[in-house]
């Protein structure tokens, strides 16, 4: 199994050993000690499934008070998966991250608390499920506009389909004040 990070510190992509035969494929999606010693180190309390048709973008999505870590994967099609850093003050505030995930190459993405999550489906169909640090609290959830400009992220899908929250959210801009600031983990003794 391989843990390779991304430009964004923190935000990994998991690229899980696959075992093919006659019978098809097996895999391990998740073992803990495996992915501590991978980097890692998060606690996993929700698992939520989706399942979208071509075109679809859902995000970018976030939480302020209860932020959750997310280990995405997807089980059918193709996905454009996005992560955004949103922790105000950090040196990588506003810069994005991207990585295919789909049922061929069974890679997974983890994004850690504090960066906002979208994904743009790529192929007629997808079904992606993750994992999740905190639970869903829609009372804390903040979306972010998918095509703002200050992020300028390179989506490979220009009239996506949106759900009515995601076509309204705000600019970055305008909500990033009510971020929280970014405060870096103390350096080990």
């Amino acid at each position: 199994m391989r843990f390779l990070p991304t430009r964004l510190p923190g935000v990994t992509v998991v690229e899980p050993d696959v075992y093919h035969d006659a019978r098809g494929f097996f895999l391990e999606t998740y073992h803990a000690r495996i992915y501590q010693e991978g980097g890692i180190k998060a606690a996993f309390v929700q698992d939520n499934h989706s399942q979208s048709s071509y075109g679809t973008l859902r995000g970018l999505h976030a939480q302020i008070q209860h932020p959750q870590g997310k280990l995405i994967r997807a089980l059918e099609g193709e996905i454009f998966d996005v992560a955004v850093d949103i922790r105000r003050g950090s040196a990588t505030f506003a810069q994005w991250t991207s990585v295919v995930l789909s049922a061929k190459n069974f890679r997974q993405l983890y994004i850690p608390p504090g960066f906002a999550h979208g994904f743009a489906v790529l192929s007629e169909r997808a079904q992606i499920v993750y994992k999740c640090t905190d639970f869903y609290d829609p009372n804390d959830e903040i979306c972010l506009a998918w095509n703002d400009p200050d992020i300028g992220i390179e989506w490979p899908v220009k009239k996506p389909l949106l759900s009515a929250k995601d076509a309204a959210a705000p600019l970055l801009r305008d909500i990033e004040e009510s971020l929280p600031l970014f405060q870096p983990e103390p350096e080990p003794d």
